[in-house]
């Protein structure tokens, strides 16, 4: 140990990284973390997943007051927005969060090795000019924003932004064109279509939300375009230029076909997030990217290099916080000489839009490549908590093995979709079928009895519908 500075140093303290430092140091490991933002918690609590949710949330509150939702429940009111104050108590919620991973840090005992790191050799890293030497180095340094040839962001000016700047517009934009029909875009794009704006989405696909069960998506475009949202699918955006305080975007068909011009006030651009893995010397640690720029793991997170390790964004697989955060986990008790697995089979994901849309393992596109399948589905408005609520849209959906009956896949569209998709992933985890999730009491009245329901469809027995 004498010759080393720390047991563990960890490139990055976004979610993957902090958890993964916090984990090591409560194993008794000498631990360090390298970060060269001004407060911890990496992209997702500075500028992604924590000032979205805000966002997210309040104007939902405002869209409620504004919409009629209330009204219907007997509350009328006349909303005015404030967005200086809106923007406000989103900065005051990242603001607690950040400062509680500098606190869990030094109760940890965990040095913070403030500026970018960049390997010097394959136990070795430069962090401000000074050198550091470690046992086990894990990079966790995340994603970012990946670019489009032909449109160039620039947040100060507020006119052709990415996800970053779409959280910071001062004011609430006439028109907004969102260039990708993925998660992150679908929800900065209804925070300000709630707001005011008039949002338009261009995909390049002929469905947004790719990747995602092909009936939550045609669902959630059909939910989404009732709400206000215009959608330019089958479109590619081959240019942009802004004019005075305008942008204007140069669109043509995927297939190929004229171009046609769109005018915005702002423009979004979020075609996807690259790994963040350029400047970190890796040839000097012995170390090489695959075509998609990620670094290849083993299934313990080792590189190919001994005492180097890899998490979250920066290696294959879903880009998402809670993956990175068990991959942290995961990867510290491999490193202590302890048995740290994740199962990447089942990762939930979300969007949270309004309703929420929640998935969890295969598709039934994908299940039905591997084998024959059980099916059953259930709808929000046969839901009496839902119906209740006046949230009719959406439905819950399982997939099952048509011969263990053991779930393969579990989505679902609903108000509160990303809390019940945790009930889908834990019956997954241990191996369930649909009939265990069907013959499961079930408190009512909840949006949860939704996935009993559709659980006991998979046989052909729901009750209320």
């Amino acid at each position: 140990m004498a010759d080393y500075d720390y047991d563990v140093l960890v490139i990055g303290s976004g979610p993957g990284g902090y958890v993964a430092a916090i984990r090591a140091a409560q194993l008794g490991l000498k631990t360090a973390c390298a970060e060269g933002r001004e407060t911890l918690g990496g992209t997702c609590l500075n500028v992604g997943c924590i000032p979205s949710k805000a966002m997210l949330h309040a104007s939902e509150y405002f869209e409620a007051a504004a919409g009629g939702a209330m009204a219907a429940m007997g509350i009328k009111v006349k909303p005015e927005l404030d967005l200086g104050t809106m923007h406000g108590q989103r900065k005051d919620a990242v603001k607690g969060l950040t400062g509680g991973i500098e606190f869990l840090f030094k109760k940890n005992k965990i040095d913070w090795l403030k500026g970018y790191a960049q390997f010097t050799s394959k136990d070795t890293v430069e962090v401000a000019g000074k050198a550091y030497r470690a046992k086990n180095i894990i990079i966790a340094t995340g994603s970012s924003v990946t670019p489009l040839p032909g449109v160039e962001v620039d947040n100060d000016k507020q006119i052709i932004v990415d996800s970053t700047g779409a959280l910071e517009l001062a004011k609430v934009p006439g028109h907004m064109v969102v260039i990708g029909g993925g998660v992150i875009g679908l929800e900065l794009g209804s925070v300000w279509r709630r707001l005011g704006a008039k949002v338009t989405v261009v995909e390049f696909l002929d469905q947004i939300l790719p990747g995602m069960d092909g009936d939550v998506r045609k669902e959630a475009n059909k939910i989404l375009k009732k709400q206000g949202m215009e959608f330019k699918l089958k479109t590619k955006v081959t240019k942009a230029d802004v004019k005075g305080k305008k942008a204007v975007l140069t669109l043509e068909p995927a297939a190929g076909g004229d171009a046609e011009t769109l005018e915005a006030d702002v423009v979004l651009v979020s075609i996807g997030r690259r790994p963040n893995t350029d400047g970190l010397g890796l040839d000097k640690a012995g170390l090489a990217v695959n075509q998609r720029g990620q670094i290849e793991t083993d299934h313990d997170f080792s590189t190919l290099v001994p005492g180097i390790w890899a998490i979250g964004d920066v290696i294959p697989g879903p880009m998402l916080a809670h993956k990175a955060e068990d991959e942290g986990i995961a990867c510290a008790e491999n490193i202590a000489g302890l048995t740290g697995i994740v199962n990447h089979d089942v990762i939930p994901s979300v969007v949270y839009t309004w309703p929420e849309i929640a998935g969890v393992g295969l598709t039934e596109e994908q299940a039905k490549e591997k084998g024959e399948v059980k099916v059953g589905k259930f709808p929000m408005m046969a839901n009496s908590r839902a119906k209740t609520n006046h949230e009719p849209d959406g439905f819950v959906k399982v997939i099952a093995d048509a011969k263990s009956d053991r779930v393969l896949g579990v989505w679902c569209i609903a108000s509160v979709a990303g809390t019940m998709i945790a009930q889908a992933a834990q019956a997954m985890e241990f191996g369930a079928t649909s009939e265990d999730i069907a013959y499961t009491c079930h408190a009512h009245p909840t949006h949860s009895e939704a996935i009993k329901e559709a659980a006991m469809a998979v046989t052909g027995k729901p009750i209320h519908i």
